[in-house]
C-alpha cells in the first residue's frame, strides 16, 4: 500500500510513511471489507460514513507537517485509523465525532495499539457546536465543507496548520491553512479531490438571479 499507492501520490515524508506502515489498516475496517482494506478507494463504515482512501490519509498527514511535540485535533474520528497514525507522529491527539457508536468503535480499535490509547482522547461532539474546541498545533478536518468555515482555523496555535477540503462535487480543493499571528492566516491550495461532506457543514451559497 505504501509503495504502490501512497508514494505515487507524492507522499514522501519518511515519518508519515513509517506511521502508515506501522498501523495495519485492515484492523480498522469492518470485517466484510478487510480483504480490500488497502485498495485505492474509500470504505463504508456504517451510518452513511466512509473511511478515506489510503492516499488521502497520507496526504493529510503530510500536509499537517507534524512534530513530536504537537497537539492535534481530528474532526471526524471514524474507525480510529487516522487517529492511530496521528498518535505516532504527535504528542497528543484529540479526536471528535458526532456518532457515539463510531467513537466507541474507534476506542476499541485503538486499544490494540499501545501506547496509542494514552495519546488519543476521544469525544462525542458536534464540530459545529458553539463550545470552544481548544487550541492545537495541527487540525485535520476529515470531511469536506461546501463552504469554508473559519471557526476551525481560530483553534490553531500561532504556527499551527489546518487541513481541510472545501467545495462541492465534482471538484473540491484540499487546502492547508497556517496561522501566523493573532489575526493572520494564510490559505494554500494543495490538490483537487472529492470526499464525503462533514455532517452539519454550512451549505454553499446559492446564486440568486
Amino acid at each position: 500500500m505504501v509503495d504502490q499507492q501512497i508514494r505515487t501520490w507524492d507522499v514522501l515524508d519518511a515519518h508519515v510513511l513509517a506511521a502508515l506502515a506501522a498501523i495495519p489498516r485492515e484492523a480498522f475496517v469492518p470485517a466484510a471489507y478487510r480483504d480490500v482494506a488497502c485498495a485505492d478507494a474509500s470504505i463504508p463504515i456504517g451510518l452513511g460514513q466512509t473511511m478515506l482512501a489510503p492516499k488521502m490519509h497520507g496526504r493529510i498527514l503530510q500536509a499537517l507537517e507534524l512534530e513530536p511535540t504537537d497537539a492535534v485535533l481530528e474532526i471526524g474520528t471514524g474507525t480510529g485509523y487516522l487517529s492511530a497514525c496521528l498518535a505516532r507522529l504527535a504528542a497528543r491527539t484529540k479526536s471528535i465525532d458526532i456518532h457515539p457508536s463510531l467513537v466507541e468503535l474507534a476506542r476499541a480499535n485503538l486499544a490494540n495499539f499501545a501506547p496509542t490509547p494514552a495519546r488519543v482522547e476521544l469525544e462525542v461532539r458536534d464540530a459545529f457546536s458553539a463550545d470552544p474546541l481548544g487550541e492545537f498545533d495541527a487540525i485535520a478536518v476529515t470531511g469536506s465543507m461546501p463552504r469554508y468555515d473559519a471557526r476551525f482555523e481560530r483553534s490553531l496555535a500561532v504556527g499551527g496548520r489546518l487541513f481541510a477540503v472545501v467545495g462541492s462535487a465534482p471538484v473540491m480543493e484540499a487546502m492547508r491553512v497556517r496561522r501566523f499571528g493573532s489575526s493572520e492566516w494564510v490559505r494554500e491550495t494543495l490538490f483537487e479531490t472529492v470526499i464525503e461532506p462533514l455532517i452539519g457543514a454550512p451549505a454553499a451559497a446559492r446564486f440568486v438571479f
